[in-house]
């Protein structure tokens, strides 16, 4: 192997696992973390791509600091860091191969270099947030109150199928591998 990554080199040097050597060998694990990181990372990826589309579609109408915005702004923040964040795991995950430590390694190294994005697009929502919080309370305390939860069921529906079929793949991968 000609590669002066560390991370390659851990892999190629390390024992030929299934997965990282972190998951001690339990499969369910494997499963679990596989599911959970691409489920997150889907539909981290469809909560911003709505939140985006919403923004550009009532770009015009909202005021740079409306509730509306701020609330969008937020979601597509936290969104963004459990996106990337989720996203970088699965694709290492996915891509664990004890037996391609140059691509293992590439993608180890990615994940660290990802995670501290990720964590700024957190810290820059909780920001928001607590800035926000004060008149956002004000505002939510005028009439009428009742907000209608179940417009975006559907949407939700989606993500519940996706996070299925995300998981049977998941146990798919993990138990032939």
């Amino acid at each position: 192997m000609h590669n002066s990554s560390f991370a390659a080199q851990a892999v190629a040097d390390g024992p030929q696992t299934i997965a990282p050597p972190s998951f001690n060998g339990m499969g369910w694990l494997v499963v679990t973390n596989l599911a959970v990181m691409t489920i997150a990372t889907l539909i981290g990826v469809m909560v911003i791509v709505k939140l985006v589309g919403d923004w550009w579609k009532h770009r015009r109408q909202d005021v740079r600091f409306s509730p509306a915005a701020i609330y969008r702004f937020l979601g597509i923040m936290f969104a963004a860091g459990i996106t990337l964040r989720c996203g970088a795991e699965a694709v290492n995950l996915w891509g664990w191969n004890p037996h391609d430590p140059l691509a293992t390694g590439m993608y180890l190294t990615a994940k660290r270099l990802i995670d501290p994005i990720a964590v700024s697009c957190g810290i820059t929502a909780l920001m928001v947030y607590i800035l926000s919080e004060p008149g956002m309370i004000e505002q939510q305390r005028k009439e009428p109150f009742p907000v209608d939860m179940w417009l975006a069921w559907p949407m939700v529906q989606r993500m519940l199928w996706l996070g299925l079929s995300t998981f049977v793949a998941a146990v798919g991968v993990v138990s032939t591998r």
